[in-house]
């Protein structure tokens, strides 16, 4: 017994010491050197205690769902077969974002690159909204053609005009202005760069401060500071005897991942998210179950209000039958006849204001009718094209320069800049990074077990004319057209003049999700969806974006009922 209860002792000692060599003691558990050395070796930080929201953000914190569950079907369409689902916890924007938001962004590449410079020009045209959606062949709509962007009647009314192109830029552009007010406000960034130097040749990018901080800025250190405020100095180490002392640089002199101070991406939400939090049964929830189904984002089946102070209000701005956008003068009705300000109708249960009615959002997946859930139940997503950044000759990251920008000419003839300089150029993973990988085996996941060569019984594998074929029996066959723009800015248009083809889906049809001002209230519930050209926009489509949240699901205590 005594052997026993020392070798007890002698245990517990032992995890008691294992214990005392935490890294947030500033020792590493691993091997009990010191952390964030000044003198040198692994730096990490150790006082981070959880990802702050970013401006604009609620957390949306993560669970199961039926993704698809809808009440009503009278499309029967198969778009909505209902699937179990997991979200893992993220954040998504507490509105829609608005004109005012979108036109900061406008006026920002205007700036940095003026569109009077000819090389810079179809950086800006590409950013710039379509504003004759609004227009109509028997109808007057010109006065939101004129104002609804730019006039402050309408700056916090959700941006429409945007095509998902155009959103997915726009959510780029917010990662690298917020991700460099933090750097400003922590001091690895010179005060007041962002606004009084930057030009197109030297600007902030994320990933090439990430990956390349000292060619940031366009290479110039007097903006990107070597530590907090630029105190970073190098350290004399003396000699041993007869030995001549050296000089030591410092490190952990720019901010990096293990810093916690850098945000994850801005970007839009994925369909499952957007349905998650849309539906926000977490109202409903009793214990681990929900209690009941939500046909909207709110409680009950009905689309007006039954508080008695609002006794008859609509809780969304939708359409409520033909030629009846608003109500009558005089009733209060849903308070609209187009989009409305947002936030003018009570939040759902997760915060969120605006998930059915007013505009109609895009989300990042691109556009298939199942949801393929016996491949993935766990953040869904179809859309996935992996890339890397591009290594030059040199052994160092390439970087996007005005002279080696890439355009695309989408099928409408805008052109759009595909990155913007002082970004890290991208290319496709290859062979490095699929080779004898389980979980993918190639760029380009779009058509995965849907219509690519592997999932068609069509295909015929070490066969010469087996692409020829598979052209011709695809399983989305929509038109191929061909729209380029010629060195003189002339569009030239080759369009597909087949009359086999049966369908307009193909890899750049996106979904969007809820309803708008111009729809029935069908279309408020959540799990609706419908697609649309990424490359085209209209007077009822806008966006919110998303970030992934890093670290534990919840903030919260669990608790039986909170």
């Amino acid at each position: 017994m005594a052997i026993k209860l020392m070798l007890s002792l002698a245990l517990v000692f032992g995890f008691a010491s294992c214990s005392k060599n935490s890294s947030s003691k500033g020792k590493s558990s691993a091997t009990g050197w010191n952390l964030n050395d000044k003198k040198g070796g692994f730096q990490i930080n150790t006082k981070f205690k959880k990802q702050a929201p970013a401006p604009g953000l609620v957390l949306v914190e993560g669970g199961t769902f039926t993704m698809g569950k809808v009440q009503d079907d009278i499309m029967h369409d198969w778009n909505n077969s209902p699937n179990k689902q997991h979200v893992q916890s993220f954040y998504m924007d507490e509105a829609e974002v608005t004109n005012s938001m979108y036109s900061e962004y406008i006026y920002w590449i205007k700036s940095v690159f003026p569109p009077t410079e000819e090389k810079y020009k179809n950086i800006y045209d590409g950013a710039l909204l379509d504003t004759l959606v609004w227009r109509n062949r028997l109808g007057y709509n010109e006065t939101m053609t004129n104002n609804y962007l730019r006039h402050p009647a309408y700056a916090e009314y959700p941006v429409v005009g945007v095509n998902w192109i155009q959103a997915v830029e726009f959510a780029k552009w917010r990662t690298e202005r917020v991700n460099e007010g933090i750097l400003e406000k922590e001091g690895y960034l010179k005060k007041d760069a962002k606004i009084t130097q930057v030009s197109a040749e030297k600007s902030f990018s994320t990933e090439t401060y990430l990956n390349a901080p000292t060619k940031t800025f366009g290479g110039d250190d007097k903006i990107v500071l070597k530590g907090k405020g630029g105190k970073a100095k190098p350290t004399k180490v003396a000699g041993s005897k007869g030995q001549a002392g050296t000089t030591k640089q410092p490190t952990g002199i720019y901010a990096q991942r293990s810093s916690g101070l850098i945000n994850p991406e801005y970007r839009l939400p994925t369909e499952a998210e957007w349905e998650y939090a849309a539906a926000s049964d977490v109202g409903n929830r009793e214990y681990n179950n929900y209690r009941g189904k939500k046909k909207y984002p709110w409680k009950g089946s009905y689309t007006r209000s039954g508080k008695r102070q609002v006794k008859g209000d609509q809780l969304a701005n939708f359409k409520q039958g033909k030629g009846d956008y608003g109500g009558i003068a005089g009733w209060s009705d849903d308070s609209a006849d187009i989009t409305n300000k947002v936030k003018s109708y009570p939040p759902n249960d997760f915060g969120l204001y605006d998930m059915a009615g007013n505009v109609a959002e895009w989300v990042a997946d691109v556009y298939r009718p199942i949801v393929d859930d016996e491949a993935n139940d766990f953040n869904y997503y179809r859309g996935n094209v992996y890339t890397k950044n591009k290594i030059g000759d040199d052994g160092k990251v390439d970087l996007v320069t005005s002279e080696n920008i890439k355009y695309d000419t989408v099928s409408n003839g805008r052109i759009i800049a595909r990155n913007l300089p002082g970004q890290i150029t991208q290319v496709p993973v290859d062979e490095k990074e699929t080779y004898l990988r389980h979980n993918f085996s190639q760029s380009d996941n779009i058509n995965f077990r849907d219509g690519d060569k592997q999932s068609t019984r069509y295909f015929k594998f070490g066969s010469e004319d087996g692409a020829k074929e598979l052209d011709t029996k695809r399983m989305y066959d929509s038109p191929k057209n061909n729209v380029s723009t010629d060195s003189l800015g002339n569009m030239t248009r080759k369009f597909d003049k087949s009359n086999k083809r049966t369908t307009l889906v193909d890899d750049h049809s996106r979904v969007f999700k809820g309803g708008s001002w111009r729809d029935r209230a069908y279309w408020l519930d959540p799990a609706q969806r419908r697609y649309f050209p990424q490359d085209m926009a209209t007077d009822y489509i806008g966006f919110r974006c998303a970030m992934s949240r890093v670290g534990p699901k919840t903030d919260m205590k669990k608790r039986a009922k909170n």
